[in-house]
């Protein structure tokens, strides 16, 4: 192979040179299988935390964090904590993008791994209400709003991993890797709660608060997750800085403020990127924690009286296609542009949301042992085919609307302010129209939430061939 010896690396022009920046690792100093595994890996372990929480936010806390009473209080009580992480991760996402559009991707995507994992962890120890008191839960939200701060910063250091290292035509293709870890954490997340559901015979529709589940079995996931944070470290520890920020600092174009310069500068771009985000965190939340809720609680408490671990199942099931359909959406993004692939997804997700009454009133889908699976599975099924190809593209989208030099803590304020109004809510909101409406109603907050989307999408620029070495906005 020829090589440049003053330099040890290929000689420029020859064939080795050629096929190292086809591969991109020459720019990378690492091989790209690495940034890969480093962005899914950080995202994966990011989202496990999050949504082992949010499991024993339905399943778990109402039960031994909240004071004993009205089932659908405590539930409306345990979704309002599982809210606290979602106020937190715009704070985050100022925080972490702040050095990571100062200091760097990679050192900053170690501190919010930590953040995240080590508030996880304290979680698996923490006293119960019939311990404590009202330090429980008090702890148990402080705790939660950790969580949130971590998340804040992950996912757009991560976006930014798989962005800013993509070849070029591929970057939404690239950018779905960290995509991945949404259903991959859900999966590990969830399964792992089914199997100790069914090994200790724990059965949500009738708990027994003394029993080996609600006492400390439910501690595992959490305290599981300190391992997880030792591997991902391990791997982020190995990245080099991203080719496109270390250009940005050699040609000094950092900002002392990023803060102030985004919303001095970029304030268009991180409306339309909230409100772009908008329709997949309402969709993504109601097919994930809120249906939950309302497939396990109790016909009196305007549920359908599934067994929590029947009901895992076929949302385990349904997780599957969002995985699949992950992929097809970067494909897509990439091939058709971002606005065609996303505005058709989001005219779908208005025609889905009107259908919430058919497919999940108690009537049409029956309730316990009543209920017809199929109609479920099916609902599942097509809710999240409907995520993977909205979420997918979401990691390309919202870095390319902003300049280097903003783009981390940009995007990050995007992606999580949206998180305040489509996720944080939407629980809770959801829980509230079931009990004071219908199950309809549900279904028309998600078609109002992505008309939003929908309308953002129309006015925003196309990004697909937009470079991301660039100091300005979408006026570039």
């Amino acid at each position: 192979m020829s090589t440049d010896l003053s330099s040890g690396g290929p000689r420029p022009g020859s064939k080795a040179d050629a096929a190292a920046k086809d591969d991109g690792s020459a720019e990378l100093g690492v091989p790209r299988s690495r940034v890969v595994l480093a962005s899914l890996m950080g995202t994966t372990i990011e989202f496990y935390d999050f949504y082992v929480y949010a499991t024993a936010a339905v399943s778990v806390f109402p039960l031994i964090f909240f004071a004993a009473g009205d089932e659908g209080a405590a539930l409306l009580a345990s979704m309002a904590t599982f809210g606290a992480a979602f106020v937190a991760r715009p704070i985050g996402s100022v925080l972490f993008g702040h050095f990571g559009d100062r200091i760097g991707r990679k050192a900053t995507l170690i501190g919010s791994l930590l953040t995240m994992g080590i508030a996880t962890f304290l979680i698996g120890l923490l006293p119960t209400y019939y311990q404590i008191g009202l330090w429980a839960p008090a702890l148990l939200t402080i705790m939660r709003f950790c969580q949130g701060l971590g998340l804040g910063g992950e996912w757009s250091g991560a976006a930014l991993l798989a962005t800013e290292t993509a070849k070029e035509g591929k970057r939404a293709w690239a950018a779905m890797w960290p995509q991945l870890g949404a259903p991959i954490g859900f999966l590990l997340a969830n399964g792992l709660f089914l199997i100790l559901t069914l090994a200790f015979n724990h059965d949500s529709t009738n708990p027994e608060m003394d029993g080996a589940f609600l006492t400390w079995v439910w501690r595992l996931p959490f305290l599981l997750s300190l391992l997880m944070v030792a591997v991902g470290l391990y791997v982020r520890l190995k990245l080099q800085e991203t080719p496109v920020f270390q250009r940005a600092v050699d040609n000094d174009e950092r900002v002392k403020a990023p803060l102030g310069e985004v919303f001095q500068k970029n304030w268009r771009e991180l409306i339309l990127g909230t409100f772009i985000m908008l329709a997949t965190y309402v969709l993504f939340y109601l097919m994930t924690t809120w249906i939950l809720s309302y497939s396990i609680s109790s016909p009196e408490a305007s549920g359908l009286g599934v067994p929590y671990a029947d009901f895992l199942v076929l949302q385990l099931i349904g997780i599957l296609f969002f995985a699949a359909f992950v992929p097809v959406s970067g494909w897509l993004a990439d091939r058709f542009g971002r606005k065609p692939t996303l505005i058709v997804i989001s005219a779908l997700l208005v025609l889905f949301g009107l259908t919430f009454g058919w497919w999940l009133s108690a009537d049409s889908i029956g309730q316990g042992a009543g209920l017809n699976t199929t109609q479920m599975m099916v609902f599942l099924m097509v809710g999240m085919t409907l995520m993977g190809l909205t979420f997918g593209p979401m990691s390309a989208v919202l870095p390319e609307l902003f300049p280097t030099n903003t783009r981390y803590t940009g995007s990050g304020i995007a992606y999580n302010v949206s998180s305040i109004l489509g996720a944080a809510l939407t629980p809770f909101v959801a829980q509230w129209l079931v009990l004071n409406f219908s199950v309809a109603h549900v279904g028309y907050y998600l078609s109002f939430a992505s008309v939003l989307t929908l309308i953002s999408l129309i006015i925003a620029p196309e990004t697909k061939t937009k470079s991301l070495d660039t100091v300005r906005g979408l006026d570039a």
